[in-house]
């Protein structure tokens, strides 16, 4: 592996492309990383993220790569926050054959962008009204506004990938192929 190793994002955001080589360089070298747009819900809810982080992955492998991998945030319902959202960023690492699953750290949005969000509008552009940052999700993330430039949404995605990696970094331990 290594050098020659080929991934792509089921993304052209290029917070999710960035926070994917990071995390596969955490591992194995340099990565040849190439990006697809895929399409899927604006606002995805609860599962509905973890199966766009899925389709995203599978929609975008070829056997030209060795993985893909697909990120997607969205907001989970979690019992005893403020507005009973966080949100969190799902990664699935696919082979052509088999995928696994990592989450990042969850945060919660204030009150107004989740009760825009269950009333169709996209966080990301709540957010950017709050901000003032136009596309903050395709720069550094919501989540650099929210912790005051402490936290971007290139790491949320590279911990969620990092974690979505622990099998394939450890297969004999999770018996894959």
């Amino acid at each position: 592996m290594g050098e020659n190793m080929k991934i792509v994002v089921g993304s052209r955001n290029p917070t999710k492309v960035e926070g994917a080589r990071i995390a596969f360089e955490q591992f194995f070298g340099e990565v040849g990383v190439e990006s697809i747009g895929i399409k899927t819900k604006d606002q995805p809810f609860d599962e509905e993220t973890i199966k766009g982080a899925i389709e995203r992955a599978i929609k975008s492998y070829s056997s030209d790569f060795d993985f893909s991998v697909g990120i997607e945030a969205g907001l989970m319902k979690i019992p005893g926050t403020i507005s009973g959202y966080m949100d969190f960023q799902v990664a699935v690492v696919f082979n052509g054959k088999k995928f696994t699953l990592g989450f990042g750290p969850g945060f919660e949005y204030p009150p107004e962008v989740v009760e825009s969000a269950k009333a169709g509008i996209e966080v990301g552009k709540t957010m950017e009204k709050i901000s003032g940052i136009n596309q903050i999700g395709r720069k550094v993330g919501a989540v650099y506004y929210l912790s005051k430039g402490v936290v971007s949404r290139v790491e949320l995605s590279r911990i969620a990938v990092t974690m979505a990696l622990l099998p394939w970094i450890n297969k004999d331990l999770y018996k894959l192929l």
